[in-house]
């Protein structure tokens, strides 16, 4: 039987502080498929006179982190130090997206090289402030059998200096069933931290893990069935406890919020803490960045969570894949508090 819970939430100047600066010198293992976003920014005045389709005048262009890499930029840029292990392609995105890795600080010793590989890039055309087009080009060819190894030594080897594994999957092919499996007895034989943001492909694979982070369409596609009120979520959350065994499960769901279902039964809801929406993405990165982080420094999971979500709340107010730092997370935390009054 799920109980729900209220929680006291005490984001004032003082907390804030506390629970920011224990974010530094944190490790966590990314593990997962690291991507190269591009970015074309500009303007539309005219539909091409080829097909009905606008035209953008492109003005400016950026690179960014996806993928894992854009989880780990937010774990850097909340204090923490993140390791990152997954793929790249022997290709020019590959060697940008290695040299941005490398220039960001992080610890890049767990990145390798897949000569039969592609880096994966997403390129996002925006005009207006809004998206006209995303545009993929990406491999989803499972990891190889001979760079297995090499990814787990990359974990094995930094073991003893990690806080907390983080376990990234977009379905590229780097987080596989036996990598899942062997991620997880490590991190179970030296009590570590795990976290996961899952994807369709090995979804019930992570058993025993400290939080799974799932979506609310990818729990309704899993477990069948719409999901609407908040007794609808409790069931799925349930469900999801029992299926994988988790600590916790936090189900995300969109405009509505977070929702917080832990093994002893208890429940937690959390109402969104965006002000406006500009642009979704990478929203699920900041929360599974700002939770493990902060589960890394021994926040309570309620508080983390909290935490997460106002940091959730930060990056759907941009256009664009943005990461959150302290200053910005201290804001929306001390919005939400004010808020909701202290209590969630």
């Amino acid at each position: 039987m799920l109980e729900r819970m209220t929680i006291p939430l005490t984001f004032d100047e003082t907390r804030i502080a506390e629970l920011i600066g224990s974010f530094a010198g944190k490790r966590i293992a990314v593990v997962g498929d690291l991507m190269l976003d591009r970015y074309f920014w500009g303007s539309v005045k005219r539909i091409s006179p080829e097909a009905p389709v606008p035209v953008v005048e492109v003005e400016t262009e950026s690179t960014r982190f996806g993928g894992a890499a854009n989880v780990a930029q937010n774990i850097r840029s909340l204090g923490a130090e993140p390791v990152l292990v997954g793929l790249v392609g022997n290709d020019h995105a590959g060697e940008i997206l290695y040299a941005m890795m490398r220039e960001a600080g992080m610890d890049t010793s767990g990145v390798i090289v897949d000569g039969n590989r592609q880096t994966t890039i997403k390129t996002r055309v925006i005009a207006h402030s809004q998206h006209v087009v995303r545009i993929d080009n990406e491999s989803r060819l499972a990891c190889p059998d001979h760079l297995l190894p090499r990814i787990l030594d990359a974990v094995r080897y930094k073991i003893n200096t990690l806080d907390a594994i983080l376990i990234e999957d977009y379905n590229k092919g780097v987080v596989t069933r036996q990598l899942i499996g062997e991620v997880l007895g490590l991190a179970r034989k030296y009590d570590r931290i795990v976290t996961v943001d899952p994807k369709f492909d090995n979804f019930l694979e992570y058993k025993g893990v400290t939080v799974f982070k799932p979506n609310r369409r990818e729990a309704e596609e899993i477990l069948g069935g719409r999901l609407h009120t908040d007794e609808d979520h409790e069931r799925a959350g349930g469900r999801l406890l029992e299926l994988l065994d988790a600590d916790n499960v936090l189900l995300t769901r969109g405009e509505d919020g977070l929702s917080l279902f832990q093994r002893g039964g208890e429940v937690l809801h959390l109402p969104s803490a965006a002000e406006h929406v500009e642009d979704v993405s990478g929203a699920g990165d900041s929360v599974i960045s700002t939770l493990t982080v902060a589960l890394a420094a021994g926040v309570p999971v309620g508080e983390a969570c909290a935490l997460a979500n106002c940091a959730g709340g930060v990056v759907v107010a941009s256009v664009g894949i943005v990461p959150v730092g302290p200053a910005e997370l201290k804001g929306a935390a001390l919005r939400w508090s004010r808020t909701r009054g202290g209590t969630a």
